[in-house]
C-alpha cells in the first residue's frame, strides 16, 4: 500500500474507535406538565344525538388511558341564539337531544369547567354527495395492493375540505383529509391508502365522507402528519385546536355523506 493509503486506513480506524467509545446513557428530564382540557365535539346535518367527549391530559410516564372530565356544562349555540344543552351520559361523554345541523350555519360550542369557559366555532359547509366507492390496484416494488377510492364531484369556485373515515369489517382503519386546491370543479377519485388485500366474500367497507371547514381541516391534517399517515412525519406537536383558553381537541360542524359496499 502507498503511504497515503496507509494513513487513510489508520485515520478511519481511529474514528471508529472514538465513536465506539462515545456511547452514553442519556437521562431525559421529563417534567410533569399542568393537565390540559381535551375536547372533541362534532355535529352533522343528520338528525342525531350529537356527542362531545371531554378529558384531561396526563403525564408522559403515565399509562395510556382516557382521563374523563365529569361535571362540565356543555352548550351548543347557533347564529340565531338558539341554545342546545348536552347531558352527561357517562364519565366524560356528553350527548345532545336529537337535532339536525344546517349547512352554511355557524355553530359555537361552550364548555364550562372549573370556573373557565372553553369555546370553539365551526361553520358547517354545504354538502358534497359521495357518488360511489370503487377499487383501484397499485403496484409498489413488485407487489400489487388494492385500495378503495371515494368518487365525487367537487363544486367549482368554492374552497372545499374533506374528511374520509374508512371502516373495514366494522372497525375504523383510516381517517384522512384532503382539499380541492388541485381539483376545484373536477370529478375526483380520491384513493384511501389502506390495503384491502385480505377481504373475503361478505366483508363490508364503509366510507363516511365529511365536508369540513378550514380550521377543522388544519387540525386533522396536522394530526395525520404527526402520525406519519398524512405525508412525511414531522416533529411531534399538538394539532392546532379551534378552542380558546389553551384547550386541546377540535369542534367539527360538518355535512355528511356515506357509502357502503359488500364484497361479493
Amino acid at each position: 500500500m502507498k503511504k497515503k493509503d496507509i494513513i487513510s486506513v489508520i485515520g478511519a480506524l481511529i474514528v471508529l474507535v472514538w465513536l465506539s467509545g462515545c456511547e452514553k446513557v442519556i437521562d431525559l428530564k421529563l417534567d410533569n406538565a399542568t393537565p390540559q382540557l381535551v375536547i372533541y365535539g362534532g355535529l352533522s346535518d343528520k338528525i342525531d344525538n350529537h356527542l362531545v367527549m371531554i378529558s384531561k391530559t396526563y403525564d408522559f410516564t403515565d399509562p395510556n388511558r382516557f382521563n374523563p372530565v365529569s361535571g362540565a356544562k356543555v352548550v351548543v349555540r347557533n347564529e340565531e341564539g338558539v341554545t342546545i344543552e348536552y347531558v352527561e351520559v357517562s364519565n366524560g361523554l356528553y350527548q345532545s337531544p336529537k337535532f339536525r345541523g344546517q349547512s352554511g350555519k355557524k355553530y359555537m360550542l361552550d364548555v364550562t369547567y372549573d370556573g373557565k369557559i372553553y369555546s370553539a366555532t365551526s361553520t358547517m359547509p354545504g354538502k358534497v354527495p359521495l357518488d360511489s366507492l370503487t377499487f383501484k390496484d397499485f403496484s409498489f416494488f413488485g407487489k400489487t395492493n388494492t385500495y378503495v377510492a371515494a368518487n365525487y364531484v367537487d363544486p367549482k369556485d368554492i374552497q372545499n375540505q374533506y374528511r374520509y373515515i374508512l371502516t373495514v369489517k366494522g372497525k375504523i382503519e383510516d381517517d384522512a383529509v384532503s382539499e380541492d386546491r388541485f381539483d376545484d370543479g373536477n370529478k375526483v377519485a380520491n384513493v384511501i391508502f389502506y390495503e384491502l388485500n385480505d377481504l373475503v366474500r361478505g366483508d363490508t367497507i364503509d366510507v363516511e365522507f365529511q365536508c369540513i371547514d378550514r380550521n377543522v381541516y388544519k387540525y386533522f391534517y396536522s394530526l395525520g402528519q404527526n402520525s406519519g399517515t398524512g405525508g412525511p412525519p414531522v416533529a411531534p406537536a399538538n394539532p392546532p385546536s379551534n378552542f380558546n383558553n389553551k384547550a386541546l381537541g377540535v369542534f367539527n360542524a360538518y355535512s355528511i355523506s356515506r357509502k357502503t359496499v359488500v364484497i361479493k
